[in-house]
């Protein structure tokens, strides 16, 4: 399934519905070209659990770990991007933390598919004539075999400014 994602806010809109699916011992593997969105996917996705600090890209210092502020999973952002292979990115010992933090390895593809059996793998590829990006999930695994991820991605539709219940809330 694919989302069209028009700019970088609608990036990390994205990013933060997807959260409420994530749960302690998600993988998700990002791929996509330098100024995909991968980083601004995870901001979204940092903001929808809840986690202290900004998420920022990790490309230095390789993983940045962010706890939660709210009493959910810490989020385990990595940057692959300099690593040599999957032995460099199994040195960082990122299994012992896997049971109990969401895990988004940027880069990961054809390195981090061996941390976990059931995974999140998202692509994001970028337009160049515009700030858009498309955003293609699938879910590997038993874990992902019935969530409707396509759902969680998509923009909820505009409800408008006169759209109200009778209390003053939105229907």
């Amino acid at each position: 399934m694919s989302v069209l994602l028009t700019d970088a806010d609608t990036t990390v809109a994205a990013g933060r519905r997807l959260a409420d699916l994530l749960r302690a011992g998600d993988l998700v593997v990002l791929t996509g070209g330098l100024g995909a969105g991968k980083t601004t996917f995870t901001r979204g996705l940092g903001e929808g659990l809840g986690v202290r600090g900004a998420v920022t890209s990790p490309t230095f210092v390789i993983a940045r770990v962010h706890p939660s502020l709210v009493g959910g999973p810490e989020l385990v952002h990595v940057d692959a991007y300099r690593l040599g292979g999957a032995a460099e990115l199994d040195d960082l010992d990122l299994d012992s933390e896997l049971d109990e933090a969401v895990t988004v390895v940027e880069w990961g593809a054809g390195l981090a598919e061996g941390l976990a059996d059931e995974r999140l793998e998202i692509t994001l590829v970028a337009d160049p004539e515009t700030e858009s990006r498309t955003l293609t999930a699938t879910g590997v695994g038993a874990r992902w075999a019935d969530v409707d991820v396509e759902s969680h991605l998509q923009e909820a539709p505009d409800a408008g400014p006169d759209a109200t219940d009778d209390e003053g809330g939105v229907p």
